[in-house]
């Protein structure tokens, strides 16, 4: 058979076990609940796979080690940046919002959660929250389907509108039938695609090396790449030579953008009990730590690997961003290499699903049922939810009907957006008693336009310099809500009193790996536990 044969043979295989993954899910999901939060049931393995999957999409395995290769360890400083905010995410953010949206009503969303916990009787916080994700987000789906639909093109020599709608197509199936846990565990394999890939591809590359020594002073000492076009580089190993301290600080930013995604800290709302968050940690950070080494390793080997053996070459003579794809392709059966070509259909697929949920999420749990039908049945939002995915994709599918979408711009800037609009707040929420709603509201708002106007109309002026639109997004959004919310009464005795409910049950519960929230205010009220 072809090589193309063996690829599409294994493309097949990966789509049909997450058809099946599911159909599974789709037997264990019968409330509302179930449907957006998997009913808070998440082991905190899959949590922190399914987390690190749908954000990692294919930067990590293509546009990390691409950019890499062609610079250096300077582009180090966005990696470092997000795995230390995913460190601390986990440790400050997700075992107090397991905590407290479980008090606060149960609520399963994060609009939901902040109109609860701040009282906020005008709607303002829900309808804005939600408006945001609506809009962003659904640019951020039709990106990732652009995505798909040029690794199809790419990787199969398909056309990039049919590659477009299967990877569409599949990815809203199992989204649409299993919701939250289907999106959940199918992440989690996908997680685990990606770092046994990263993990095979520099290993056997090495191993395939006659001279696996050189690969730490060949990009040093000769020129490499497409004809030689980019010229050896005595700092390619440096983080600092050649590196501005604007560029080290907005890569670094990044990680401040972990505290405000929604489709990332949802995570942290359906595990089982807060105290679960620490063996989160564990597994996400290791997870995280691994994939970033193995891509690194990736961009580390290529010069030599390339550069020793003029039969073999990188398709991409641009950014080099297929630098993966064509090891893999090189070194392995090529059913194996199409598996691990998957690595990459799995980080665009797991992306795109945790976005088409919280879009639902937003339109159905947030304007309808919060809005328009708060006595809505639980048929009735699944129905509506599972009929979202699908409007929500259609609308996406449209956006990216141009392979040259300029919407792939807006990835950054959404990520930005967000770290910017939710960030600064869902940290406030969960450890400042006194922020009320209207500083809430000011300090999204403010976090969101200033993240807006940065990055499209003053990062690449004099005056921006290139500064990553996270910086004076979460800086202003912070002083836009401290500001307000002292300038503004301060909250009912209602809210503090169950901030401090909160912050004490969710203490309890940390400190006590055997008790959940429920168990944990039990404990309290019979005296058995000190608060």
């Amino acid at each position: 058979m072809s090589q193309q044969t063996w690829f599409i043979i294994a493309m097949v295989i990966y789509l049909l076990a997450m058809l099946a993954i599911g159909l599974y899910s789709f037997r264990q999901t019968d409330e509302y609940d179930d449907y957006m939060l998997g009913g808070r049931g998440l082991h905190p393995f899959v949590a922190a796979l399914s987390a690190g999957a749908s954000d990692m999409s294919g930067w990590l395995l293509m546009g990390l080690p691409g950019a890499m290769y062609v610079s250096g360890f300077g582009q180090l400083w966005m990696p470092i940046g997000l795995l230390i905010g995913c460190w601390a995410n986990w440790k400050w953010t997700a075992p107090r919002l397991r905590s407290y949206t479980e008090i606060a009503d149960n609520s399963i969303t994060i609009p939901s959660f902040l109109e609860k916990r701040l009282n906020d009787k005008s709607h303002g916080l829900r309808i804005a929250a939600g408006l945001i994700i609506l809009v962003f987000f659904t640019f951020y789906v039709a990106s990732g389907m652009v995505s798909g639909g040029k690794y199809f093109q790419s990787t199969f020599g398909g056309d990039y509108l049919v590659g477009m709608l299967v990877i569409a197509c599949v990815t809203v199936a199992y989204t649409f039938i299993g919701g939250f846990l289907a999106v959940s565990y199918t992440d989690t394999v996908q997680g685990l695609i990606m770092f046994i890939a990263l993990i095979l591809v520099p290993t056997f590359a090495l191993l395939h090396m006659h001279d696996a020594g050189s690969i730490w002073t060949y990009q040093t000492q000769h020129n490499y790449g497409f004809h030689e076009a980019l010229s050896s580089n005595p700092h390619w190993f440096s983080l600092f030579n050649g590196v501005s301290f604007i560029t080290a600080i907005s890569g670094l930013a990044w990680g401040l953008g972990y505290f405000g995604q929604p489709h990332i800290i949802v995570r942290f709302m359906a595990l089982r009990k807060p105290s679960e968050a620490r063996s989160g940690r564990r597994y996400g950070v290791v997870w995280m730590s691994l994939c970033i080494i193995g891509a690194t390793m990736v961009a580390v080997i290529g010069p030599s690997f390339f550069g020793q053996d003029p039969s073999i070459h990188i398709d991409d003579t641009v950014n080099y961003e297929t630098i993966f794809l064509d090891m893999g392709q090189i070194l392995f059966h090529p059913l194996i290499a199409g598996l691990i070509l998957t690595a990459v259909l799995a980080a665009i697929m797991s992306t795109i699903a945790s976005q088409l949920l919280v879009v639902s999420s937003a339109l159905v749990e947030d304007i309808y049922n919060g809005l328009i039908n708060k006595n809505a049945s639980h048929k009735t939002l699944i129905n509506l939810s599972r009929a979202a995915v699908i409007m929500v994709a259609v609308v996406a599918a449209l956006l990216a009907l141009d392979p040259n979408s300029q919407i792939l711009n807006l990835v950054s800037f959404a990520w930005a957006g967000f770290g910017s609009a939710f960030g600064p707040m869902v940290v406030a929420a969960l450890y400042w008693r006194r922020l009320n709603y209207q500083g809430a509201l000011a300090g999204m708002v403010t976090g969101a336009v200033v993240a807006f106007v940065w990055g499209q109309w003053i990062v690449d002026t004099p005056f921006g310099n290139g500064l990553y639109e996270m910086i004076p997004g979460v800086i202003c959004s912070t002083i836009a809500m401290i500001a307000v919310t002292l300038a503004t009464p301060e909250p009912d005795k209602s809210i503090t009193d169950g901030f401090d409910e909160a912050s004490r049950l969710a203490r309890v519960a940390e400190a006590n790996p055997e008790l959940n929230i429920a168990t944990a205010q039990e404990k309290i009220e019979e005296g058995n536990i000190k608060a």
